[in-house]
This record gives structure tokens, C-alpha cells and sequence, in this order.
């Protein structure tokens, strides 16, 4: 029998309940619930590529958000949006949050820094905390893998490589990292970003029998998706 996975809740999702918990025993409004199950879907449905669904569970996020009036958490929907492609090698302004950006608190507008790779030390603490040693350990391949290792988030550790992707400071270790992470959660979208980026190291390094392997394996991905 095939084991079920539980459903992966980014840390972008768990920010966004963090910020609307009430007194104990307060009943959850039906609007938090429908917008968290959206968020969580979206999330994985654009992970895996499929962007039909993505876009009507993003669009349900949106509005059930809407019905509170609250511009941060309506910037925190877009930010979690973004985050997944950020993750899968996309890097693009956050078009829905700056639509959003001048209403937005202190703990979205450091997020959206960090996605640009544009994060001050001293919005770092506003991050969600699984993600603060990520915004820091850009130095060597050793603090890479510890602070990767010691995140159990799939999609912060995928996040954060892809900043240091971005700028220049991803090791070796930290993109065959990513690739396992990507490919233990079946994410297709990053894990054919990460293959390419890997395949191309490979070559550049006159690797031809392992960027062959790194070929094939992004074969059979691509081959997945279109059965």
C-alpha cells in the first residue's frame, strides 16, 4: 500500500494563523479555515505544476482574505504565492505584493526583502524563526548543509538555497540538497529547476557522464508529466 503523506504547511501559511489566533476557545471563523485549506493547496499545487488549480485556490485564498479588510494579510497570501515559485528558481518581483506594499506590516515587508535576496540584518528577527538561520548562513558549504540540515520545512530549505542561488553562494552540497528535497515531495516544478541548474555544473565542469545521468533523471520527470 502506498503511504500517505501528510499535506506540507509552509511556514508563510503557519505566519499567517500565527497572526490571527484569538483567545483560547474562541471558534475559528469559517473564512480562516477556507483561506488556510486554499493557501495549502495552492502551495502544493503550484509546487507540483499544476497551475489550473493553483490559480483557483490562490483566487479562493484571495477572497476569502478579502472578507476581513486586512491589507497584511492579503499581502501574506501573495508572499506565500511568490515563495513557491521563488523556491522553484523564479525569480520575479512579487507583483501581487507590491500592488499591496503600502499597507503592508513590518513582518511582510521583511519577507518580501528576503525573497529578493534584499534582507537587512535587522528585519531578520521577522522572519518565521525556522527561516533566520537560512538568511545568514550564505558563508561556507559547511554553515550551507547545517542550517539546511536543521530546517525540516521542505519549502524554507528550498527557499533558502535558491537565495543563495541567486546570489551567487550556493555550494554543491546545497543544490544536491535541494534536489533531494524537491524529489522526496514529489515537487516536479522545483525539482526540475534544481535538476537543470545541477546538470549545468556538470557540464561546466566537463562532467559529461554525470550531467547524462542528471539527463535522464529530468527525462523521467518530463516523461511523468506528460502520462
Amino acid at each position: 500500500m502506498k503511504p500517505v503523506r501528510a499535506p506540507v504547511v509552509s511556514l508563510v501559511v503557519l505566519a499567517l494563523f500565527a497572526a490571527l489566533v484569538g483567545c483560547a476557545g474562541t471558534p475559528t471563523p469559517d473564512w480562516q479555515v477556507n483561506a488556510g485549506s486554499a493557501l495549502q493547496r495552492m502551495q502544493e499545487a503550484l509546487l507540483v505544476g499544476n497551475d489550473r488549480v493553483a490559480t483557483n485556490e490562490y483566487q479562493r485564498a484571495r477572497a476569502e482574505v478579502a472578507r476581513t479588510g486586512r491589507p497584511d494579510l492579503a499581502a501574506r497570501v501573495e508572499l506565500l504565492r511568490c515563495a513557491a515559485w521563488t523556491a522553484s528558481l523564479q525569480f520575479e518581483p512579487c507583483a501581487g505584493f507590491e500592488r499591496l506594499r503600502l499597507d503592508a506590516g513590518a513582518a511582510e515587508l521583511a519577507y518580501a526583502a528576503y525573497l529578493r535576496g534584499r534582507l537587512d540584518a535587522a528585519q531578520r528577527s521577522l522572519l518565521p524563526p525556522a527561516q533566520q538561520p537560512l538568511a545568514v548562513a550564505a558563508g561556507d558549504e559547511a554553515a550551507q548543509l547545517a542550517a539546511l540540515n536543521a530546517t525540516t520545512d521542505p519549502l524554507s530549505r528550498l527557499l533558502g538555497a535558491a537565495l543563495w542561488l541567486q546570489g551567487g553562494h550556493a555550494a554543491p552540497a546545497s543544490i544536491a540538497l535541494a534536489v533531494d528535497t524537491a524529489s522526496a515531495q514529489g515537487w516536479r516544478r522545483p525539482l526540475l529547476a534544481w535538476l537543470a541548474v545541477q546538470q549545468q555544473r556538470a557540464r561546466q565542469a566537463g562532467a559529461s557522464a554525470e550531467a547524462s545521468r542528471i539527463g535522464r533523471r529530468i527525462e523521467l520527470v518530463l516523461r511523468g508529466e506528460g502520462g
